[in-house]
């Protein structure tokens, strides 16, 4: 027979689950704290690295070693990082003692929520290869001149706003000019831009 309380229930814990994974920013909560007790010893130096541990890179972190897996994701009591850590043994608790370095509870109960939410784990930025994004589908496809204009205008459509009128010459060389500069364009300036009808005398100007 379905019992339906099983299903909400299991419903339940699948929703605080991923919830609980989402609230966990590996960059700004995890990485610090590896990176202060955990690197010297377990990081990117090869000379300085023990057990042949890495803990800086996703891979080694969850690859099985002959002693245990560090980090098994969502099993922070099989995870052998968790093990160390929280250990009361002060011989088998990491750090070690030699290395001075301590977590307090807190950090402990962040490793351990984070491994129990999956172990999330997210590269900065910086180390992350761009994607170009897709362009959004707008309405009023001829207002667009370039990919970021559908970014722009499919936000304005979102919100039922419409887009100002394009400014004038005049006022686009005083606005290019003030922004780069921080000082309004000179007579002749202004006079070669109106004079320049090329399909490039924008970029001319910027340029310039």
């Amino acid at each position: 027979m379905f019992d339906h309380r099983i299903a909400v229930g299991a419903i339940t814990f699948c929703a605080a689950h991923i919830l609980l994974a989402q609230n966990i920013d590996f960059q700004r909560e995890i990485r610090p704290i590896l990176s202060d007790n955990c690197f010297q010893c377990h990081g990117p130096d090869g000379a300085s690295r023990q057990a042949d541990l890495r803990l800086d890179r996703r891979d080694s972190a969850l690859a099985a070693l002959a002693d245990g897996t560090p980090i098994v994701p969502g099993k922070s009591a099989e995870s052998l990082v968790y093990q160390r850590i929280s250990s009361s043994d002060a011989s088998f608790r990491m750090p070690p003692a030699e290395a001075h370095k301590t977590l307090t509870p807190a950090q402990i109960a962040t490793i351990k929520r984070w491994i129990d939410a999956g172990a999330p784990w997210k590269e900065h930025w910086a180390f992350q290869a761009p994607v170009k994004p897709q362009l959004p589908a707008v309405k009023d496809a001829a207002w667009v001149r370039n990919p970021i204009d559908r970014f722009i205008l499919a936000k304005l459509e979102q919100n039922g706003l419409t887009a100002d009128a394009a400014a004038d010459r005049h006022t686009l060389i005083r606005r290019v000019a003030l922004d780069t500069t921080g000082l309004p364009p000179k007579p002749a300036e202004v006079e070669a831009f109106l004079a320049d009808n090329s399909a490039t005398a924008y970029e001319h100007m910027v340029d310039r």
